[in-house]
């Protein structure tokens, strides 16, 4: 679809040979003679870019018409972007018209491929910035829906939860790295941005990164960024996430998983505070909060060689464990009630409702997979539930909650590679076969579940 351009002169002829110029062009365009039939155009349709002239009947050298009508439009219709002309161009005149809001200034009689050339470039800016802006706006509704506001927006009933919140909430006010641990599935993520919220950096960014996910090639490029030509895949220069987080927070979530060849180069960053792009002498300050999480036991991989102790205490200043939700029984009912009125949203579907035996047993199952399991669950329980009653055998816990049976553990003929194989199975089914819920659910890199699934013939 055309770009649509509203001309504003009260010259005839100069209507006429624009408007012969731009739809030569492929634009859409429309006249108006005064500054009120601007605004009328301007009410009425939706216009890309207003061209116009700065002096109408009023006189022929002052400018002020046009200045008041750029004032006028800007108030009214802020992204519109506005091309101002004028037979009388002086640079004072063309200060104020860029000061009150037009965005370039053009002198006549015009050259023509000056003109197309200033508003192509015009057009193009404005669409530019539209996407920023919807997408600046997207982030915001993102950021609204999933960042808990308050301690009300998370779900707390019991007393070693309201604990946690309480610390978090004190620990929040202070600049100091916190070291979130805890099985996966605990909510860990969801905590780290609660602590954002809480703090004084709530109004810069919250940026979090899959320390898992980065292959170890890329590590540096990731996080620190990269200017262009620094390697033969760098087309364009590129910023990292500490440049990203600047003056917020940086979540480092799966910890444990960051090579060690590259733990010292992360260590440096938070010596320091300092860091270069990858291919640039130029240093940049890393004013960011750091908050890390991981599910493993980095006391173990420190003794074992894998995780430098150095930057262990860099990354724990404080370090939390955040409780599993068998831990927090009292949670599990109003954790469910919440993901069944969420998903019903989603789906546009009816409430279901839990019955007494269902959240008894829910109450008495140890969820194995957390929080994260317990939302899935009561996803998938909206499609197989054929009536407004969640009963405890629709639940179906033993069969498909337990990810390895109590028989299974006690017999003494099973060897430790049968027990993990029966584990892996089990946990790809509890999680439907979705390879990252399953690496992540036991603590493992996509590569790392991958060298199992093919030692057990899985792949």
């Amino acid at each position: 679809m055309s770009n649509k351009i509203l001309i504003a002169d009260d010259d005839k002829n100069v209507l006429s040979g624009l408007d012969f110029l731009l739809a030569e062009e492929g634009y859409q365009v429309i006249q108006a003679c005064t500054p009120s039939q601007v605004g009328d155009v301007l009410s009425s349709q939706s216009i890309d870019l207003l061209l116009t002239d700065m002096n109408f009947d009023r006189d022929t050298t002052s400018g002020m018409e046009g200045l008041e009508l750029i004032k006028n439009t800007n108030q009214k219709f802020a992204e519109l972007p506005i091309v101002v002309m004028t037979g009388w161009a002086t640079v004072d005149i063309a200060v104020k018209a860029l000061k009150a809001g037009a965005k370039d200034f053009i002198q006549k009689p015009w050259n023509d491929e000056h003109l197309l050339a200033t508003v192509s470039t015009q057009l193009q800016l404005a669409a530019a910035q539209q996407k920023t802006n919807s997408l600046a706006q997207h982030n915001r509704i993102l950021q609204q829906e999933s960042f808990p506001d308050t301690r009300e927006d998370i779900i707390a009933h019991s007393s070693e939860m309201r604990h946690l919140l309480s610390t978090l909430e004190d620990l929040a006010k202070s600049d100091m790295n916190i070291l979130l641990t805890g099985d996966n599935g605990t909510g860990k993520s969801m905590l780290a941005q609660y602590i954002h919220k809480a703090s004084a950096r709530r109004k810069a960014d919250f940026v979090s990164v899959n320390m898992g996910a980065i292959p170890e090639n890329l590590f540096e490029s990731e996080l620190f960024g990269h200017s262009k030509g620094a390697f033969t895949d760098a087309k364009e220069n590129r910023i990292g996430r500490f440049e990203m987080a600047q003056e917020g927070t940086l979540f480092l979530d799966e910890l444990a998983n960051i090579p060690l060849s590259q733990q010292a180069k992360l260590l440096r960053v938070l010596e320091e505070r300092k860091f270069e792009r990858v291919g640039s002498n130029r240093t940049l300050d890393a004013n960011v909060r750091v908050v890390s999480a991981t599910n493993a036991d980095l006391s173990n991989m420190i003794s074992e060689g894998g995780f430098r102790q150095d930057l262990y205490y860099r990354l724990n200043t404080v370090e939390l464990k955040v409780p599993s939700l068998a831990e927090r029984r009292a949670d599990i009912i109003p954790l469910a009630e919440y993901f069944l009125r969420r998903y019903c949203q989603k789906y546009n579907k009816p409430l279901p409702t839990l019955t007494n035996d269902a959240v008894k047993a829910m109450q008495a199952y140890d969820w194995p997979g957390n929080i994260r399991e317990l939302s899935h669950l009561m996803e998938r329980i909206l499609f197989t539930c054929k009536d407004s009653l969640i009963s405890s055998a629709q639940l179906n816990l033993n069969d498909s909650g337990n990810l390895l049976s109590k028989s299974s553990l006690d017999d003494a003929k099973s060897t430790l590679e049968e027990i993990e194989k029966s584990v892996l199975i089990s946990r790809l089914e509890l999680y439907e076969g979705n390879v990252t819920e399953t690496a992540k659910s036991l603590g493992l890199s996509r590569s790392g579940y991958y060298r199992r699934a093919q030692k057990f013939g899985l792949d």
